[in-house]
């Protein structure tokens, strides 16, 4: 298996822990201790502590951002295309994606850490479009 397709495999388990570690520990303690109802939960209406709002915007991003670099993955993966440059471009969207969730969900928000954030971003968002040029260049050699 190619180094692109380990990170689309890590970058799956990884937005499943964010939803189980973030949203689902925070729901299931309060179903559990029955002070919500399973109908509390509501996608347009987003309660609870600070925390648990951060979680949920860190795993919506996590969601946003899978298909992207899935379908970059497998269209390398088709195309037979295994290059180093693609594996260290597939490394730094995970390393910007793992790095971007852990600022989101650990730190309130600031200037500073939305800042820090958005760097994480764009180092995801600069490989893939990296990794687009690629993948398009091999395609049409």
């Amino acid at each position: 298996m190619t180094m692109p397709l380990w990170v689309l495999l890590i970058f799956t388990v990884w937005t499943i822990l964010v939803l189980l570690a973030g949203v689902g520990v925070h729901r299931w303690s309060l179903i559990l201790s029955r002070k919500a109802e399973l109908t509390y939960f509501r996608a347009d209406r987003v309660e609870g502590p600070p925390f648990y709002h951060r979680a949920m915007r860190a795993h919506a991003n996590c969601v946003e951002n899978l298909p992207v670099y899935a379908a970059l993955a497998l269209i390398a993966a088709v195309i037979s295309l295994d290059t180093l440059l693609l594996d260290r471009l597939a490394l730094a969207v995970l390393a910007g994606r793992v790095c971007q969730t852990f600022t989101h969900m650990a730190f309130v928000e600031t200037n500073i850490t939305v800042a820090i954030r958005f760097v994480f971003f764009f180092v995801q968002l600069a490989a893939m479009l990296a990794m687009a040029y690629i993948i398009a260049v091999f395609a049409l050699a």
